[in-house]
C-alpha cells in the first residue's frame, strides 16, 4: 500500500495537465497544414526565472505602468505551479496574393521585416486548445502575453519565436482571478 498526499497528487496533476496542453497545441489545426508551433513546460527555478524576466521587461518597457500589467502577471507566475509556453516559429506560409499581413505577398512581408499573420492565427488556435485542455482538467490557468514577451528574450529555443505563456495553478482559490495590483516599484525589489 502507498499513501499519496494531496501535494503529490496536485504536482502530478499539474504536470500531466501541462503535457496534455502541449498535446492539444500540437494537434490543433494549422494554416496550410504547416506546423511551426513549439511548446515548453517550466517549473521550479525555470518558472521563477520567467517571472523575474517578465517583471524586468515590464519595468524596462513600460516604466511605472508595469504595476498594472507585468508585475501582477509575474506574481501570478510565481504563485502558480507550472507554466506552459506555446510559441510560433517565425515563418511564411506562401499563400499566393494573400495580403492578410498587410503586404502584397510573403516576399514583400519578409523584405519589410513583417510577420506572417497566419503564425498568429495558428498560435491563437494552439493556445486556445491548450487552455481548454487545462480547463477540462479543472486546472486554473490564464493566457499571458507579457510572459510570452519575456520568454522571447530568454532564448529557450533557436530562431525567432513569438510566445504566449499559460501559468497553471491548483489551489483552493484561483490565484489568477483576484489579482490585486501591486504598487511595488523597481526600488522595492
Amino acid at each position: 500500500m502507498m499513501i499519496i498526499t494531496q501535494e503529490n497528487s496536485q504536482e502530478y496533476g499539474v504536470l500531466e495537465t501541462a503535457r496534455s496542453m502541449c498535446v492539444a497545441a500540437r494537434t490543433a489545426p494549422k494554416t496550410k497544414g504547416k506546423d511551426y508551433i513549439v511548446t515548453l513546460i517550466l517549473t521550479g527555478e525555470d518558472k521563477d526565472r520567467l517571472a523575474a524576466k517578465t517583471e524586468e521587461v515590464g519595468w524596462r518597457d513600460h516604466g511605472e505602468d508595469a504595476v498594472y500589467w507585468f508585475v501582477p502577471d509575474a506574481d501570478a507566475i510565481r504563485r502558480g505551479d507550472a507554466v506552459v509556453l506555446i510559441g510560433a516559429k517565425r515563418s511564411f506560409r506562401g499563400v499566393p496574393s494573400c495580403g492578410f499581413c498587410g503586404f502584397a505577398d510573403c516576399k514583400a512581408c519578409a523584405a519589410a521585416g513583417g510577420k506572417c499573420a497566419y503564425s498568429f492565427v495558428d498560435l491563437g488556435v494552439a493556445v486556445s486548445a491548450a487552455a481548454l485542455a487545462a480547463s477540462d482538467a479543472r486546472v486554473d490557468n490564464r493566457i499571458l502575453w507579457s510572459a510570452g514577451k519575456a520568454a522571447a528574450e530568454m532564448g529557450y529555443l533557436e530562431g525567432e519565436i513569438d510566445w504566449l505563456a499559460i501559468p497553471l495553478s491548483v489551489s483552493g482559490k484561483n490565484v489568477f482571478f483576484d489579482r490585486r495590483r501591486s504598487k511595488r516599484s523597481p526600488q522595492a525589489k
